[in-house]
This record gives C-alpha cells, structure tokens and sequence, in this order.
C-alpha cells in the first residue's frame, strides 16, 4: 500500500482557491514541459530543472506536472520532497522512502547509514517508472550522492528538480528558465486574486475603468506571480467602494510584504556577491545595463578587483537568477521587485540614499556613501551636509545640474559620477575638482563642449561621452595618463589626437580613421590596448596605413570598423595582417568581404554591410568562429551552408535579412552550435526543416511574422526535439 509523506499529503491537500490562481499564466510551460522533457522524448531516466528566480512560480509549475492525470497514468511511483534546501543527504532519503514504503518507524531509519539508505530506495523504485520532484534545491546540493540511489535502467523516469541555480554540475540535465509573466498574464492573474479574495459584487469591486492604472501599478511587480497575488491580495482585504477608494488604494500599494517574502532569497546570496546585489541599486529600475559600464562602476567602487572577477561574478548572478541576460553577455537586466529589494538593503547596508525634485526622499539614517538624485526638469537643492562623504552619485530623470562653483568643491572623496541620459548639455567647470574621480560617466547627453579643467582628473579611468553628437574635445584630454577606458563617438579635436599618449588604455571607441593615423609614432607603447573602434571609413580612407599601424598592436584582441554614414567602406583585404585579432565587427557598407579575415577570429558582427553575394562561402572557413551575428548584411534570397562548415560555431544570429528566403543547410556542419537566433526575417518560412536536422541545437528563437510563427509552434517535429528551449515570437 502506497504511504503518502507527509510533503505529499501536503500538495495533495493544497490544491484550495489560491493555488488555481496561481497557475494563471504558465498554461505554455506545462505543455511544453509535458511533451518535450516529461512524457515525451527519449526512455532513457532524464533530469530536469525547472530554474528561476523566487515568487517566479517554480513550486507550482512543479505541482501542475506533478498532478497532471498524464503524469498520473505514466507513473507508478510519484515521489515529492518540498524545502530540499534545509535537508541533509540522509533526511532527503528518508523522507522519499517514508513515501514508497508501509508505516516504517523513523527511529530505525534515522539508524541507518547513508549506503543503506540509499540501497532501500532502490530497491523500492527498481522495476517502476517513477517521478521524483526536489523542491528548492540549493547551490551546494548533494545530487550525485543522492543519483546513487536511483536505479540505472532506462525506463523513462525522471527527476523533476526546481532551484534558483543552475549550478548543479551534472552531465545531460535538461533546463527549463522560467520567465516572468507578461501585462496580459499578470493583469489575469490580478484579476482572479482579487475575485477569490473579495467576494463582494456591483459597487464594491474592482471597477473596469481603472484598467489602465491597475496595469500601471503592476508593472512594479515584475511580471513576478509573488509579488501579483501578494498585492492582489492586499487590495482583496479592504472594504473598498467606488471608484475614488480603489484609485487610493492602486496609489498607496505597499511591496513590503512581497520584499519580506523575498529576503530568504536574498540570503542565498554568495557573501562576495552581496556588495555586487547592492549595488544594483544605484541603476534605473528596469533598465538594460551593459556588461562593461557595471564592470567599470564594480571596479571603481571596489566591489571586484579586476575583470576576470567581474565576469565569475556576474555569471554567478545570472546563473542564481538574480540578474537576466538581455543580449549575447552584453546586457543585463535586474526583475523590478528583486531592483526594490536591493535599495531596501542598500539603505540599510551602504548608507545609500535616493533624493527626489518631489520631496518624496529616502535619506539614510546611516553616514551617506551613495546617493541617487531623481529629478524633473525643474531646479532644487539636492545639496547636503554629507556630501564630502559620498562616494558614488549617480543622476537620474533629467534636467537641471548645479553649475556653482561652491558645489562641485564639497565631493572630496568623490570616486565615482554617473549623469548617462540625463538631457545634460553643459558641464561646469568646477568638476576638475574631484581629485579623487576614477568614473565619470556623460554618455548619451547633449554637451557640446568639454572643460579644461577636464585634465585635473588626474586619478579618472574611465570617461564616456559617447552619443553625444559633436561635442568638442580639450587638448588636455590626451594627456589624462591615468585613463584605461576612453569611449567617444562624433568629436571634434582642436589638434590632432596624441593617443599613443595614454599607454594605460585598455579600451578606447570611437576614433577618427584620420585622426588615428595621424603623425602616432609611438603606438608600441599602448601595450595594453584590448579594444579600438575606428569610425568614419569610407572610400578615400588610407586602410593601408590604418592596418599596418594597427599590427603593432601586439595584445589587440576586439577591432570595430565603422563607415563614414552612408558612404561605402574601402577595401579592407589587408585586415588579414591583424593574426591576433579575436573579435571584428564591420559596421557599414561593403562591396564585397575581404578575402582574408584573420584566422584566430572568434567572433565576428556584420552590420549594415548590404553584401550581393553570400557571405557564408567564405565565413563557413573560419576554424575558429564561435559566435556570428548577420544584421541587415546580405541582400540576397538564400543563403547555403556546406558539409563541415563552421567547424567551431556554437552562436548564429540572423537579423533583418529581408529578402532571405531559404537556408540550404547540409549535414555536417555546424555540429557545434548550441544557439540559433533568427529575427525580422519576414520571407524566411523553412525554419522548421533547417532545425528538424540541426537536432543537436539547444535553443531556438525566432521574432518572425504571425503566419511563420504560428507554422513553427505547429511543427511536431520541431517539438519532440528533446533538450531545447525555443521561444517563437510574432
């Protein structure tokens, strides 16, 4: 007779009102889940991790597979432990065979030892198709002396496991990201919340009109189910009538309760990681971050201490789940709930404060270190008594800026100042006095000129002024021996540039081509130069000199070409002298490709190339191209990829290709891709017989028109490809 523990009486009898609101939303995952990893696919016994952050819904994604009457009927033996975080190796086998076995006494388990354990359990699964689910399972899991304990036999069964990590380290497990819930999703599951919880009808419920400000209200939650039930339920509670009362109450929400739910999730954070979380606080809820601005902004205010540090650490918040990435590991994001929880612990942690033009501030009762000023177009005093403490101040909004001198003079140990998109169009020259500057971050504004006193910022290491058009450059800049990351675009110099002046750059974009080859005589000494944007390429441009300059740059690794507008680029055939070149980006206009890239490419981005021909001919014969990213570069109707092409490819990306029709795709090649990324390709429909042979490729997305979406979602043989993600989006 079947004992049901106590975990799964528990599920069993929780399946009450909130739970069917909970499952608003992930209706795709199930079927999904269902038919690729779960019921469908190979005999063989598969893992699966269901991943995301907290609140996201993985527990009840897990208990929709779990109670489904297909998995009912599959499985004999159906097998759940809730909370697997808190248990040790030997409780975990304990409570599974308490749920296969007659009433056994604890005691004598609790006797045994770990091997006879997990002998027992065998035995209890041996011969059966079966389907264990581990909730919550932390980072630092004992799953390979837990897998011992599971028979070998290839009958189907699986492990269903839910975590914040993907850090499991285990061969062949098969996982499954979740996402937050889109408006439409989160606004159903709002709705129903308040509907279980609020029983009242006609004037007392939520009024229909309020929609739009409702949805407005939960673009706070993040897509988040936690944080959705818990303010539907906050609403669901009060005794509201009329439409005045229930707009108060979509202005007054508190997220307290949901942050509170959230803090175990917090406190799974790696101690080291702690500082990099808070940080996120300093940054716009819900804006995509580039890789290299919280690298530097880490670096400067002493949270890593270099770049590889950086890199181990970011991945580790992605692969917890507490940061998203956006793009190719460029781009990031931080879930809105999770962005309010940061600046809760900032406040309490970093003496980090956050003052508005509104008067609705947040000081902090601890010694102020970090500040966010949030302003509109209209002048106020976000001046203080502490400012000769702050270390970091960061603007956002747009608008007015204090051009006293008085006021610049206070931010003595000032390291880091960041005014990106802030609608910034003149900078007072008192900022050459913060001595003590390491980041200075304009980007993305309308300055037109920079001041001299730009070359008191003798400790400055990083300065970014891109994106803003024209701004004239002070001689002085070239002589700031301190920058390691330069970022310009569209600058005017009053002299010709001494680059080969800073011999600490690491990074420097965008140059002029005629600016860099310009009288530089002593380019050997920029012996730390990784990464050079040169712009403004067109016909007339002397490639020539340009190439056989850029060759002596012996540690040079990251090279973007840019045109000239709408001016084609020069032949660029002598690019092949640059052997150590690893990643190349050509941004304009081009003829044709060189014939010869050079041969230690690892990734290579063609943009707005406009090629006749097609490009793959000559691309498939890159040994070493891992990563490739096609956008508007080939004008062409197909594309052919021969036996043994890419030999090393693992990333495609193909964007806004408007006439491809067709992709001829022979076996053999790319046998290593793990990602394929289509978008805007609108006359692209045989994406389903290209993918239905690339069986190895773990995840699919295509933004497409509705017709070719709709065809691919249809596929079953795309679909009963096992180990693969794919998101097809119209």
């Amino acid at each position: 007779m079947l004992k049901l523990g106590d975990d799964e009486s528990h599920m069993r009898s929780s399946q009450n009102v909130d739970d069917d609101a909970d499952v608003v939303g992930f209706e795709e995952d199930v079927k999904m889940l269902l038919r690729k990893r779960i019921i469908g696919g190979l005999e063989t016994r598969r893992i699966v991790l269901v991943k995301g952050m907290s609140g996201i819904g993985k527990t009840t994604l897990a208990r929709e597979i779990y109670n489904h009457p297909t998995v009912v009927e599959r499985f004999k033996r159906r097998l759940w432990v809730s909370n697997v975080t808190h248990f040790t190796i030997k409780e975990l086998l304990i409570k599974l065979i308490q749920q296969v076995e007659d009433p056994h006494p604890s005691s004598s388990l609790e006797n045994m030892d770990n091997q006879s354990l997990r002998d027992m359990l065998r035995q209890h699964l041996l011969g059966t198709r079966y389907l264990i689910v581990l909730d919550d399972v932390p980072k630092p899991m004992y799953l390979h002396s837990f897998l011992r304990a599971l028979p070998r036999e290839y009958d189907g069964s699986r492990l269903l496991l839910t975590s914040h990590t993907r850090n499991m380290n285990i061969d062949n497990i098969d996982v499954h990201h979740m996402k937050p819930l889109d408006s439409k999703k989160s606004w159903q599951l709002f709705l129903k919340t308040i509907n279980h919880g609020n029983k009242l009808t006609g004037e007392h419920k939520f009024p229909m009109k309020l929609e739009h400000m409702g949805k407005q209200m939960l673009r706070k939650c993040g897509g988040l189910p936690l944080a959705i039930k818990e303010v539907g339920k906050q609403l669901a509670e009060k005794k509201v009538s009329g439409e005045s009362e229930w707009e108060q109450l979509l202005e007054s929400v508190d997220f307290g309760s949901t942050l509170k739910l959230l803090e175990p999730f917090y406190h799974k954070l790696d101690p080291e990681l702690e500082s990099c979380f808070l940080y996120m606080s300093f940054f716009k809820e819900n804006t995509t971050l580039r890789a290299k601005k919280l690298a530097h902004i880490w670096i400067a205010g002493g949270v890593v201490d270099s770049t590889h540090r950086f890199k181990s650490y970011l991945n580790d918040l992605v692969n917890d789940s507490f940061i998203e990435v956006m793009d190719k590991s460029t781009e990031y994001r931080m879930n809105v709930v999770l962005h309010m929880l940061s600046i809760q612990k900032a406040e309490e942690k970093l003496g980090f404060e956050i003052l508005r033009s509104n008067g609705n501030n947040r000081p902090s009762e601890s010694p102020r270190h970090h500040r966010v000023i949030i302003c509109s177009r209209d002048k106020f005093n976000y001046s203080t008594d502490q400012d000769k403490l702050l270390v970091s101040l960061f603007f956002h909004g747009g608008g007015y800026l204090d051009t006293s001198p008085s006021y610049w003079k206070s931010f003595e140990l000032l390291k880091i100042l960041d005014l990106e998109d802030f609608g910034l169009k003149i900078l007072p020259e008192t900022i050459g006095t913060l001595m003590e500057l390491r980041y200075l971050g304009l980007r993305n504004n309308y300055i037109k000129e920079l001041p001299d006193s730009f070359g008191c910022l003798e400790n400055l290491e990083v300065l970014d002024i891109a994106q803003n058009f024209l701004v004239e450059v002070p001689d002085i800049i070239w002589e700031m021996r301190s920058l390691h990351h330069l970022y310009l675009s569209d600058v005017i110099c009053r002299k010709p540039s001494k680059i080969d002046a800073l011999q600490l750059l690491v990074t420097l974009t965008y140059v002029s081509v005629d600016n860099w080859t310009y009288e530089l005589s002593d380019l050997k000494m920029l012996t730390r130069l990784r990464k050079l944007g040169i712009e403004e390429l067109d016909g007339s441009s002397d490639v020539s000199k340009l190439f056989v300059s850029l060759a002596l740059l012996e540690n040079l690794e990251h090279l973007i070409l840019r045109g000239y507008r709408f001016r084609s680029m020069p032949c660029l055939d002598e690019i092949g002298v640059l052997h150590n070149l690893q990643t190349l980006k050509l941004d304009g206009l081009l003829a044709r490709l060189p014939n010869n890239v050079p041969p230690n490419i690892k990734s290579l981005t063609l943009v707005n190339s406009c090629l006749d021909e097609d490009p793959m001919p000559l691309l498939e014969k890159l040994p070493e191209l891992k990563y490739l990213k096609l956008r508007n570069a080939y004008t062409g109707q197909q594309m052919v990829i021969l036996p043994e092409g890419f030999p090393s490819l693992e990333v495609l990306c193909i964007e806004e290709l408007w006439n491809l029709r067709n992709v001829q795709y022979e076996l053999g090649a790319m046998c290593f891709l793990e990602k394929l990324e289509i978008h805007d390709c609108p006359c692209l429909d045989t994406l389903s017989d290209v993918v239905e042979r690339m069986f190895w490729v773990k995840e699919i997305k295509m933004v497409t028109t509705k017709s070719i979406a709709t065809k691919a979602r249809n596929s079953d043989s795309i679909y009963d490809l096992t180990n693969r993600e794919y998101q097809f989006m119209s």
